[in-house]
């Protein structure tokens, strides 16, 4: 039987790359490259008995804020959802996205401040990951597993994109899965390996090639908790005065710009006074903390080991005294002090209910909540404000032509 197509004008954005039209009073799902205003065809996937989701099939009458998008792979690899739209539509729609969220899930009608934009929407990741399927090198195609052969891509840097393309040529064995390339000051490789991977004599051989070619270090990672590294392969780069270095398996914030824009204006809106104490509890190796170490006491809690390592080697490199590293979850966190601000920054999942209990028990003055996920946020925003108030929500833009949403959230004890 064919599938069922329908001409829908698009209504609103939503979280995830799907868009809100309706068919006989019927809410439809559509995913795929539009925007709101455009009259689309649209072939239905499923139909629920409250919605219908479907997919764009044809663009009948586009939006007059529709670019030529910069990057040949738009709309096969999965990686970018906006190229197809000027930067300025970008930042309404997932402002939008945002505002939504504040109404429907954490039932809060708060104005959303200025979002802080970023002055370069290309050449932004410092940080690729690339799946590897022979000779194949690139990204997942959209709802697949199928990769996409990625010879440059617009949105890393040039210097991501250079390595990538030296990459190719070095990676000559089976059984490699992924290549990650980072680059600050200099520019570090990891691969990650299935079991079919060479043992380790071999590998001697494959990390002189690599840094032949350029690569300060190699790292290989088997996926059992076993990783080798050869030459130098922390990222190290100057973050707001701190020297900041990551190593190949803990989280970096990918946009360095947006980074340091972000710890700006932490350090401009908190206006901490000399001896408060501050708790990042989902720190990672401090990226977004370390610079308000300057006068204030700072504890940061990780439980990746990694990232612990790498905080407590950014410690000694900034010689930072009034700042300490533990490792533990922030379900386990126990405080042995009082706490003027906590910053959050949890995964995508948000703040789990053990996690928001040690927090209702800390209570400190102020709660900075820095979020990857508008609607894990809002969920959370609702639960954190029986106690407290929302002083500012603003959007950050970490990652133009996709529709990942960073937030901001200010927020003061009642």
């Amino acid at each position: 039987m064919s599938s069922q197509i329908l001409r829908l004008k698009i209504e609103s954005p939503a979280y995830g790359n799907i868009y809100i039209a309706r068919h006989e009073g019927k809410v439809v799902m559509v995913s795929g490259i539009t925007a709101p205003g455009e009259i689309v065809d649209v072939t239905v996937e499923k139909n629920f008995k409250d919605y219908i989701t479907a997919s764009v099939s044809n663009i009948v009458s586009p939006s007059p804020e529709r670019i030529k998008p910069e990057c040949g792979y738009f709309g096969i690899c999965g990686g970018c959802h906006l190229q197809h739209l000027t930067y300025e539509l970008q930042i309404r729609l997932k402002e939008d996205i945002l505002r939504d969220c504040l109404r429907r899930i954490a039932k809060a009608d708060i104005a959303i401040s200025k979002t802080i934009s970023s002055e370069n929407p290309w050449n932004y990741r410092i940080r690729g990951q690339f799946k590897i399927s022979g000779a194949t090198v690139g990204f997942y195609k959209e709802k697949t597993r199928e990769i996409v052969n990625v010879e440059k891509c617009p949105i890393m840097t040039d210097k991501v994109n250079e390595y990538l393309d030296k990459a190719r040529g070095l990676i000559e064995t089976a059984g490699v899965k992924e290549l990650q390339i980072t680059s600050g000051e200099k520019t570090a490789a990891l691969l990650k390996v299935t079991k079919d991977f060479p043992h380790s004599s071999d590998l001697n051989a494959l990390a002189e090639r690599f840094m032949g070619s350029g690569f300060s270090g190699l790292s290989v990672h088997t996926g059992e908790g076993r990783s080798l590294d050869f030459g130098d392969v922390h990222l190290s780069m100057q973050l707001e005065g701190i020297r900041y270095t990551a190593s190949p398996l803990s989280f970096i914030q990918s946009n360095r710009e947006m980074n340091g824009k972000i710890v700006r204006f932490l350090k401009e809106k908190l206006k901490l006074s000399v001896g408060d104490r501050i708790l990042d509890l989902y720190a990672g190796g401090g990226n977004l903390s370390l610079g308000l170490a300057e006068t204030s006491y700072l504890t940061c809690v990780e439980e990746n080991s990694y990232a612990v390592e790498d905080g407590e080697r950014n410690i000694i490199a900034n010689t930072l005294n009034n700042c300490r590293f533990i490792k533990s979850s922030a379900e386990d966190f126990q405080a042995d002090e009082k706490f003027h601000v906590i910053l959050l920054d949890p995964p995508r999942p948000g703040v789990s209910n053990r996690a928001m209990e040690n927090i209702f028990r800390m209570l400190p003055e102020r709660i900075v909540y820095v979020s990857c996920n508008p609607a894990t946020f809002a969920r959370d925003l609702k639960k954190l404000l029986v106690k407290y108030t929302a002083e500012s929500i603003r959007m950050a833009d970490l990652f133009p032509q996709t529709f990942h949403i960073e937030t901001i959230a200010f927020l003061k004890l009642k």
